[in-house]
């Protein structure tokens, strides 16, 4: 890998710029930040590259440790094939609005409302039929801003719906559907290519990703959310994108605090005061702690062992918020989503079965051969936040359930990395259900 630069850039910047570029301007936008500082470049790097190993690094998951065969499609970012530019004309979806979405309400072909039918395999082999089904009238919503998939070439990505985007929001969002209306919109995201290319990856360029996810969530507000509950779901590029979002609209609005339901920010560092729940990135949005708790927080890393020195994720001296929370005594946050109050529980992972867009697809090997879309493996995994070694993380470990032959996930890129490429999909059976509950609270 090349194209690593270090230098600082303050997002505050980055925000102002986005002001200008959408037309407004209000102060609270200058404190998206509030204590200063800037992402570097080879955390960005760092985040959008794992992304992108997503679709070789399923190979990374094995019986026993013998087989290569992949269970999922986690987030993944295919070979550049597209040369058009961040200027091309959107798709069809586009609105009056100028926000292109992938799911919404009422799309025809939704990705995020496609079938959750499910293999359960259990430890003995033997499986089960598992079926579910997007709710009908569910009383909240949920707004997902995808990780870094695009295969474009170009610095940031345009607005066309790309396969990788529709599988991304299948692999990520869908299962939401049973609990929540989900609205994804598509954003000019920084592109691998661009992070590569040295040159690419600007304050102009980040700024843009980050002004049209800005832009899809006022035109939510204004024109679809009608006071309703909603849940914010991103994952690695997404939980930066949606973490300045929090910091800048919602942490300190009040009246965008009463409609969080709660923030699943995954894989991308949340800061909070070390030892606290709150503090560093959000100062009036704490973490989740129990499941009828709204307006707060779930974020973590997942790792199966403590994460390296110099780990991008889990620690705040190294990873992707490095040098931008100056001063203080910080730490990365762990929530558990298996046992929120903290302790160990069981995960509930759901893998896809469908092999990924793209050409990285074409040397993939072939899914599992379950005849749905969805595989689960119930009783594999257990979670427990750990904190050693100035790190915190979601420590995964595997049951060890004797005879058991199921697939399970390794750290392919190594300690650094973690579980990264694996962290929705692990958890996923959990996040859903704690959305379900928390919209019983906050209706109640």
């Amino acid at each position: 890998m090349c194209g690593c630069h270090l230098h600082t850039t303050p997002w505050v910047n980055i925000h102002k710029e986005v002001g200008a570029m959408i037309g407004r301007s209000r102060d609270r936008r200058t404190r998206l930040l509030s204590g200063g500082g800037g992402i570097r470049r080879r955390a960005w790097w760092a985040i959008l590259v794992v992304a992108a190993l997503g679709l070789i690094a399923v190979t990374g998951i094995s019986c026993d440790g013998s087989s290569s065969e992949p269970t999922a499609s986690p987030p993944a970012t295919a070979s550049p094939t597209a040369t058009t530019s961040p200027g091309a004309s959107a798709s069809p979806a586009a609105e009056a609005s100028g926000t292109v979405w992938l799911c919404r309400p009422g799309l025809p072909n939704n990705p995020c409302e496609s079938s959750l039918e499910t293999t359960v395999v259990s430890a003995d082999g033997t499986s089960a039929l598992e079926s579910a089904v997007p709710a009908e009238s569910p009383p909240i919503d949920c707004f997902y801003v995808y990780p870094t998939v695009s295969g474009q070439t170009t610095v940031n990505t345009n607005l066309d719906i790309d396969p990788e985007l529709t599988a991304i929001a299948v692999q990520q969002a869908s299962r939401f559907s049973q609990v929540c209306q989900v609205y994804a919109p598509v954003y000019r995201q920084l592109t691998l290519s661009a992070i590569n290319s040295g040159t690419g990856d600007t304050p102009e360029a980040r700024a843009l990703a980050y002004g049209d996810v800005l832009s899809a969530w006022q035109d939510y507000l204004a024109n679809y959310n009608d006071g309703r509950g909603v849940v914010l779901i991103g994952h690695s590029q997404g939980t930066l994108m949606l973490t300045h979002l929090i910091t800048a609209e919602i942490d300190p609005d009040p009246s965008l605090r009463g409609l969080l339901v709660s923030a699943l920010l995954i894989g991308g560092n949340v800061i909070v005061a070390a030892g606290q729940d709150a503090g560093g990135d959000f100062q009036n949005i704490p973490a989740c702690r129990s499941t009828d708790q709204t307006g707060c927080v779930v974020a973590y890393s997942s790792f199966d062992q403590e994460p390296s020195p110099d780990a991008f994720f889990g620690r705040v001296d190294t990873g992707p918020k490095a040098n931008e929370l100056a001063g203080g005594d910080l730490q990365v946050l762990c929530v558990n989503p298996a046992s929120l109050s903290g302790g160990t529980g069981p995960l509930q992972p759901y893998f896809g079965t469908a092999k990924f867009p793209g050409p990285l697809g074409l040397v993939l090997p072939a899914p599992p051969s379950v005849p749905t879309p969805w595989v689960a493996s119930p009783g594999l995994y257990t979670a427990h936040c750990e904190s050693a070694g100035g790190a915190t993380w979601l420590q995964v470990d595997t049951t060890g359930i004797a005879g058991d032959k199921r697939q399970v996930v390794f750290q392919t890129l190594g300690s650094g990395w973690g579980l990264h490429l694996f962290d929705v999909n692990l958890a996923l059976g959990n996040l859903v259900e704690l959305v379900r509950a928390q919209a019983v609270a906050f209706a109640g």
